[in-house]
């Protein structure tokens, strides 16, 4: 037997619980005797004794994973071909032998033999949860469903080439002052190590007095050359590892922290639009292709991995049930703008929710690049500035007492 994790409603309540069952389909039936609509049904774990299946198509431990570039080549070209009226098992066949990562390959031989046995396509890529997410499946449901796959395919292209795009354009802002950040620590390092105890030899024999700036760096070098250096790399190594520990582990600091990264300057609102951005195109496309409301939400809390958000998205789910308008929902809680409950308010009142999810989804997408820009014309200045005073503040401070001396002498 196998645990299930499920949430749903029952007599006009929203209940969570696990159920035994020997697989998924008779945990479905089981409570759908209970009288409980499911949104959301997962597997949770094996009972003692039985061995532990192997996911994804028999993987085993060692072979090379499936990368993001991966899915999103096989993805675009599946939506072209499938666009294009030629057979699914064919297209599968063809972009098996096609692709050159062998980890792709194996998922798509997968895929293939399964739907030639007969699953339902949605099924088979619901076997590589870690490939394919929630939102990627419903949406092959709902084209199997409408007759209309070629769409919804390009919809989970459209999906995954703008959540692409966002985790880019992140990594290309933070990438210019990480890395002059990185030389900065690594040149003052490089310098309090080698460089600065020849200066001190020097100062030594001169028997002068020194500035408090020179003195300051002197036993700032002491300390690095000394225990102080293993001490401070093994301390920053325990907190680093303590810290993730702690995020990981602890949902009372996990949930401090997230908050907290939500509010950080210029970085927090950043990252909001674009959680905000990514969460109005799910609900979009998940609207359009008539998933109700409830899964759309939950489906919607797996876009992002910030609890904070994660828990706001639940409060709305909740608040749907008992029977108030989104936009009220979306007021109530903090996290979301004014400009967002605003503009859904709009997609109620004229009945084109899913339009004006994707309307939303495009406002936050340009408020996130001009973000971006504004970060990036803001951050050169302040990373040069802080090297030159990092750098040249060291440099003045150890050539200080020279410049004394030389003034004495004339």
């Amino acid at each position: 037997m196998e645990a299930f994790s499920y949430k749903g409603i029952s007599a006009g309540k929203y209940i969570e619980g696990e159920i035994e069952a020997l697989n998924q389909e008779e945990a479905s039936h089981k409570l759908k005797e209970q009288k409980i609509i499911i949104t959301n049904l997962i597997r949770t774990k094996k009972k003692k004794g039985e061995k532990k299946a192997k996911k994804g198509g028999g993987f085993s431990f060692g072979k090379k994973k499936v990368k993001v570039e991966d899915i999103l080549i096989f993805s675009k070209q599946f939506a072209t071909m499938v666009k294009a009226g030629l057979p699914i098992l064919e297209v599968l066949g063809m972009l098996r032998d096609q692709l050159e990562s062998p980890a792709i390959k194996e998922v798509i031989e997968d895929i293939r033999k399964s739907l030639e046995g007969g699953v339902t396509l949605s099924k088979c890529f619901e076997k590589y949860p870690q490939y394919f997410d929630n939102v990627y499946v419903n949406l092959i449901k709902a084209g199997e469903a409408s007759g209309k796959l070629d769409v919804f395919l390009l919809k989970i292209v459209e999906s995954l080439e703008k959540k692409e795009k966002i985790k880019k354009k992140i990594k290309g802002a933070l990438m210019y002052p990480g890395i002059m950040f990185t030389v900065a620590i690594t040149v003052s390092a490089f310098m309090l190590v080698k460089v600065v105890p020849v200066f001190a030899k020097m100062y030594e024999g001169m028997g002068i007095a020194l500035p408090a700036a020179t003195a300051t760096i002197m036993a700032m070098s002491d300390f690095l050359r000394g225990t102080g250096g293993m001490m401070l790399l093994f301390g920053s190594i325990g907190f680093i590892f303590t810290f993730r520990y702690l995020v990981a582990k602890n949902a009372a600091f996990r949930y401090k922290w997230h908050k907290q990264v939500l509010k950080l300057p210029v970085f927090g609102d950043m990252i909001l639009k674009s959680l905000l951005a990514r969460i109005s195109l799910i609900l979009g496309n998940l609207s359009a292709a008539g998933v109700n409301l409830l899964e759309s939400l939950e489906i919607a809390k797996s876009v992002s991995n910030n609890v904070v958000v994660t828990e706001a998205l639940e409060n709305v789910k909740k608040g749907v049930f008992s029977g108030d308008t989104l936009t009220k929902l979306f007021l109530k809680e903090p996290l979301f703008p004014a400009t967002f409950s605003q503009l859904i308010s709009v997609g109620e009142q004229t009945g084109q929710l899913d339009e004006m999810f994707n309307s939303v989804a495009s406002y936050y997408e340009e408020e996130f690049d001009t973000s971006v820009n504004n970060m990036s014309s803001l951050i050169e200045p302040i990373m040069i500035v802080f090297m030159g005073l990092m750098i040249g503040g060291l440099m003045i401070a150890m050539y200080s007492p020279i410049f004394n001396v030389g003034a004495l002498i004339g």
